[in-house]
């Protein structure tokens, strides 16, 4: 991602209701499977630190971030609590093999040209049993400016993430739209955002606390719904996979 991205998202992951929501169905999403008492947790691409936290309430946590700055935010933030190590993936991965028993890429992979090779090289450093969590944006017809703010590579369909998960050698176990709800909304800040031609993406601002609160409400929700079902349609994708 762009600096100014790491630094728009190192003051609202908190607050936000966005990342808020989004930690409530991938908190969900991990309780449901059933990782050893002593998991072993690595996040690839963790930002400025925001998920962490939520993950080590399930095990032990490292995490590869590519950006020194967005890496150095993180470490202050959780005050060297979590082994988070440079390198750029694919290519460059600072951890062996048999190393996690969750690999998570939370909003990543979108950012990586190779993203095959990627869980390629996630698979590899897996334990035996253990299971990839992706999430990602959806809908390449929702491309805009921000997306390229952000240093997209691609919006994914489901068949993209689907077929992408599969060549890199590893079985969809689960796969669902999320952010359904808020759908229409999210649809129309969007093409509001193209024809406008913005950098900055409607709604990236924390809202005032009251309609952040209901935000947060709606979005959360939907993990009661993933726990059933996937959802048909939704601005993000959710992937579990695993070793063959």
């Amino acid at each position: 991602m762009s600096p100014d991205a790491y630094l728009e998202m190192a003051q609202t992951e908190a607050a936000h209701w966005w990342f808020r929501g989004r930690r409530d169905i991938v908190a969900d999403m991990i309780k449901r499977l059933r990782l050893p008492a002593d998991a072993s947790i690595l996040e690839v691409g963790a930002g400025t630190g925001g998920n962490l936290a939520m993950l080590s309430r399930f095990g032990k946590v490292s995490a590869v971030e590519m950006d020194a700055t967005a890496r150095q935010i993180a470490e202050q933030k959780t005050a060297g609590q979590f082994d988070i190590r440079g390198g750029r993936w694919p290519d460059d991965v600072p951890f062996s093999a048999p190393g996690f028993d969750l690999i998570c890429f939370l909003d990543c992979l979108e950012h990586i040209a190779e993203d095959t090779a990627s869980l390629v090289s996630a698979r590899r450093i897996l334990k035996p049993g253990g299971a990839v969590l992706i999430t990602v944006p959806a809908y390449q017809w929702l491309w805009s400016r921000h997306d390229e703010f952000l240093h997209h590579q691609r919006r994914y369909s489901r068949q993209a993430l689907r077929a992408t998960v599969s060549a890199a050698g590893l079985e969809l176990e689960r796969i669902s739209h999320f952010n359904a709800l808020l759908c229409p909304f999210a649809i129309a800040a969007r093409l509001k955002d193209r024809l406008s031609g913005s950098l900055a993406s409607t709604g990236s601002a924390v809202p005032a606390a009251p309609l952040n609160a209901l935000l947060h409400r709606i979005f959360s929700a939907e993990r009661h719904w993933l726990s059933m079902s996937p959802l048909p349609f939704g601005i993000s994708l959710l992937a579990v996979a695993r070793l063959p």
